[in-house]
């Protein structure tokens, strides 16, 4: 009976291992589509809902921030290869954001190197680097 109870203790922590696994990659990717879209089309106002509570404490959105939100409509999205791992609940991407001024109609693109952060707690990524610089 101890013969047979070490492989199947084993085979019950691989495949629960390998669920949390999967739930964490739906989650990445569930999250990454919600951002993109955030940003593309609603706005960097609600793009900030998807920053760790920490950082959004810690640096706050000013009101020029905001009001260089609103003079700017974003055009692209463009996630490159998507997110890289760089540990075990943490992924990096680099995503280049086009960007048109509503006011002179003049496009320009920025870069953003995004950090996002695991939380298993709570199944639920943070993106740790914030909204992205509009002056770059």
């Amino acid at each position: 009976m101890r013969r047979i109870l070490g492989p199947i203790l084993l085979s019950t922590v691989l495949l629960l291992s390998g669920c949390a696994t999967d739930r964490r990659n739906d989650a990445l990717a569930h999250t990454m589509i919600a951002y993109a879209n955030a940003v593309r089309w609603d706005g960097f106002e609600v793009a900030e809902a998807f920053v760790d509570p920490k950082v959004r404490a810690a640096h706050p959105i000013t009101d020029l921030d905001r009001d260089h939100f609103k003079q700017v409509q974003v055009n692209d999205y463009d996630d490159g290869n998507g997110p890289v791992p760089a540990g075990e609940n943490e992924v990096r991407q680099t995503v280049s954001i086009g960007l048109t001024n509503l006011h002179t109609q003049a496009v320009r693109t920025i870069v953003d190197h995004q950090v996002w952060r695991y939380d298993p707690d709570k199944n639920k990524w943070w993106l740790e680097t914030g909204i992205p610089n509009l002056n770059q």
